[in-house]
């Protein structure tokens, strides 16, 4: 009996740690990336094979939207880059960023049936994209 008391007191102990999400990582989700712009254009720099003569950006502000049932803030980019064979342009494409904690956590081209999440963006020019170079 003494042993069926301890085991049931050890299972208690070790439920009195378990808790929701804490206030820092609720607090983190819902930090506004400030420098979503700057984020962006580091992250395309490299993703790019060649990020110079990127035409016609646009971008929209990020706002907070549940994605895969967890609340993160999203923002929308279009352009038109380079193709990596051939030099020529590969068309206008929509792109959704999400952030997590203030800073770019993934970044993925939407395929034409998908792009409607982008499809209600406020889209603002992108000036600083066109203008990005190798470096």
């Amino acid at each position: 009996m003494r042993r069926l008391a301890l085991i049931a007191l050890l299972a208690l102990t070790g439920c009195a740690g378990v808790e929701g999400p804490s206030a820092e990582s609720i607090q983190a989700v819902h930090t506004f990336p400030a420098n979503y712009r700057a984020e962006v254009l580091a992250y395309l720099r490299t993703f790019l094979n060649d990020p110079t003569g990127v035409r016609s950006a646009f971008i929209s502000q990020p706002t907070l939207t549940r994605v895969r049932g967890v609340e993160r803030y999203v923002s929308c980019v279009r352009f038109d880059a380079k193709s990596a064979t051939g030099g020529g342009y590969r068309g206008s494409r929509d792109h959704l960023v999400s952030y997590i904690g203030g800073k770019l956590e993934n970044f993925v081209e939407l395929r034409a049936e998908a792009s409607d999440q982008c499809r209600s963006a406020d889209y603002q020019p992108f000036p600083e994209l066109e203008q990005l170079t190798r470096r």
